[in-house]
């Protein structure tokens, strides 16, 4: 009966036994591995540590899942030398008519590639420094990776805590890491002889932000670009202030027991314990103001730590596969418990975040707003609907940028930006200045945020922006008279980014989400009792239909050699979230979906695409009523779609970390268990063979 209580009536919470849950998932580490590196934090600041628990060899570390020191706020820009102007990266089209500016990557003349190069490349996200261990072998010499031995780590989800021992020349030494969950700070404490004998000393060293598309904090070159100053210390601590192009931020000390912090060398520093005690504990506060508050100690940071990781895990869904028979679910919910930790430790911030979190820079560490639904739409779907919208209210801070970009275009309403910045600037982009499917996600996340709390307080604070969204995307549909109906294109890149913008037009995934956010939009007008948009409603009702051939639907009208061209079965299969991110539409015929489906599942290059693209399938798959396929497009055993051991989605040597594939896994799982609006199937996407035991509780239904 319990079961029929937890999927038919309201979730009963605690049921589930969570810390049991999320506890079996406990991540251990036995050796030095660049792509096995955990991370403490709290989603506006992460730190990432090797198998020392501190961050000890970055460069053993740089071509797997680097080292990083990454907040929110951490970003810095080269002084503007060339007085470029954005307006300096336009690139006109031809757009229903008339030329429309784009902010593309020009390669010629010279002056524009350049300013394309300067506006990319900033602001750029900083690495803010690296605490590690000097680690003193009996000759004197710096201990290097391979010294360490006996390596037994653990990353305990449950309290956020890292527990990491090994050995020196045989000599131990254990140490506890976690991150503070107010405060962009971490702590550590350490525990070993090599303490007693001068030979283990914590060690802050600061990397020089690289410029290019990666950073991942081990550039030691360049001394003369940057200052590190150390401006105070007492008898408990020291603050350094830091100065790198435009940025200036400070990193503040506190310590248990005697200590010196020295400079070893420039951007170089060493904290060496008193030899009096073989134990040693410090915290550390990046902050871009001099903190004037006394820097919590190690042990008020692992009881912060502990108290709020166990209310998150107390908080909103769970869901737990133990008593399952399918050899593959215990690999599912290791996936899921650490996606839940590292969404919350690199996405939970207030502005949305790059694809690679707070660990490495991947596109200069500018957020991408087309996968801030990957990133965010699960939290409000696992019942956390505060951590969604802490990132949606960015969107207020940048609407006079995303009008301005409209009004450029000559459009209305405005239009949001694709590769980004904290504030709203636009950067250069052949491929993301054409995209046009992150438009409608401020109408997602503002009606999840509604469907959370059924107050009309949502209504009035968002509805300006979801009205202003909505003016956009009736002014971007163009009205071709010839064809009698509204076509979204030429001037654009659909989601499966394989298509000239020049040429493509009336992709069929941004077509049913043109219509979805438009109905939508209107649905808000009559919530707060206004009369209807009759431009909206025209252009729903005059809306090109969805694109078929053959008794499949297209990737795009402008693609009839969607399924013959090699090409066009590469990258995301976009087409099927016509149906799967998004509801049953007007314009949407199941039956041709489901022939769509089979033949994408068939003939799809699946090595060629990207890790949410197995969720979005398992969505599908799901509204489809093919929950087999559900479970096997999420665990289909491809390249993009692997999960480490630390529970980071592997892209290629390129993205080592993919978050949009953790937050789509997140978001799929939910649809699977809670189904979606209208659906009475209980767990519709898992197979009803007796292999899959699913219990679940606190989910809430997709649109």
């Amino acid at each position: 009966m319990l079961f029929v209580i937890l999927f038919i009536c309201k979730p009963v919470f605690a049921q589930i036994d969570r810390e049991a849950l999320v506890t079996r998932h406990t991540v251990i580490v036995k050796k030095i591995d660049s792509l096995s590196s955990l991370s403490v934090g709290n989603g506006r600041f992460a730190f990432t540590v090797d198998a020392t628990g501190l961050q000890s060899f970055p460069d053993c570390y740089a071509k797997g899942v680097p080292l990083g020191t990454q907040s929110q706020w951490g970003w810095g820009s080269y002084k503007n030398e060339g007085k470029f102007n954005i307006t300096e990266a336009y690139k006109y089209y031809d757009q229903y008519g008339r030329k429309v500016p784009y902010t593309v990557q020009l390669n010629t003349p010279l002056r524009a590639k350049e300013a394309t190069n300067y506006f990319r490349q900033n602001v750029h996200r900083l690495q803010l420094g690296n605490i590690g261990f000097d680690l003193i072998k009996k000759n004197g010499q710096l201990a290097k990776a391979n010294d360490i031995k006996d390596i037994n780590q653990n990353l305990n989800p449950w309290t956020g805590e890292i527990k990491s021992s090994f050995t020196l020349e045989g000599i131990p030494v254990e140490v506890t890491t976690v991150g503070h969950q107010d405060l962009d700070l971490i702590s550590a404490s350490v525990s070993s002889p090599l303490i007693a004998v001068g030979r283990l000393k914590i060690r802050l060293r600061y990397p020089v932000a690289t410029g290019e598309w990666a950073d991942v904090g081990n550039n030691w070159s360049n001394n003369n670009k940057h200052h590190s100053q150390l401006v105070a210390q007492n008898a408990d601590g020291a603050i350094i202030k830091r100065q790198i192009d435009s940025a200036v931020y400070y990193t503040s000390f506190s310590w248990k027991g005697k200590a010196q912090l020295a400079e070893k060398q420039a951007h170089y520093f060493t904290i060496t314990p008193n030899k009096a005690s073989q134990q040693f504990s410090f915290s550390c506060l990046f902050s871009p103001q001099k903190s004037t508050q006394a820097v919590p100690s190690f042990a008020l940071s692992q009881q912060n730590s502990q108290e709020q990781w166990k209310a998150f895990w107390m908080s909103g869904a769970a869901v737990d596969f133990s008593g399952s028979t399918d050899k593959r679910a215990f690999e599912l919910e290791r996936r899921i418990i650490l996606s839940e930790y590292l969404t919350k430790i690199q996405c939970s911030g207030d502005f949305p975040p790059q694809e690679t979190g707070l660990t490495y820079n991947s596109w200069f560490g500018k957020p991408h707003l087309e996968m801030h639904w990957w990133h965010g739409v699960h939290f409000a779907l696992w019942g956390r609907p505060e951590l969604l919208n802490r990132s949606t209210d960015w969107y207020f801070k940048v609407a006079d940028k995303a009008k301005k970009i409209a009004q450029v275009q000559g459009f209305d309403g405005v239009r949001w930006q694709k590769m980004t910045d904290n504030k709203g600037n636009e950067s250069p982009s052949s491929i993301g200045a054409m995209l046009i499917w992150q438009q409608p996600h401020l109408i997602t996340f503002a009606e999840l945020e509604y469907r959370a709390n059924q107050d009309e307080k949502v209504l009035q604070k968002y509805k300006d922006l979801v009205f202003k969204t909505a003016d956009f995307m009736a002014s971007f549909a163009h009205f071709d008279a010839a064809k009698g109906c509204y076509v979204l294109g030429p001037g654009l890149i659909p989601a499966q980014e394989r298509f000239k913008a020049e040429t493509t037009f009336n992709p069929t995934y941004e077509l049913a989400y043109w219509e979805w956010g438009l109905k939508t939009a209107q649905e808000w007008r009559l919530r707060l009792g206004l009369s209807r948009n009759p431009k909206w409603d025209e252009v729903v009702t005059k809306l090109s239909p969805l694109p078929i051939q053959n008794g499949v639907y297209l990737a795009a009208e402008s693609a009839p050699d969607s399924y013959t061209n090699p090409e066009y079965k590469t990258d995301h299969p976009s087409v099927l979230g016509a149906f799967g991110m998004l509801p049953e539409t007007n314009l949407l015929d199941k039956a041709t979906m489901r022939k769509t489906f089979d033949l994408v599942w068939k003939d799809w290059s699946w090595n060629d695409t990207w890790g949410w693209d197995f969720p979005m399938t398992a969505m599908t798959a799901t509204r489809l009523g093919m929950p087999e396929k559900a479970i096997d497009a999420l665990l289909m055993p491809v390249q993009t779609n692997t999960y480490l051991i630390n529970g980071h989605n592997y892209q290629d040597d390129r993205l080592r970390i993919y978050l949009p594939g953790n937050g789509g896994l997140l978001t799929a799982v939910a649809l699977m268990c809670a189904g979606w609006d209208g659906n009475n199937t209980t767990n519709p996407g898992f197979p009803k063979d007796g292999t899959w035991k699913v219990e679940w509780e606190g989910f809430k239904k997709m649109m």
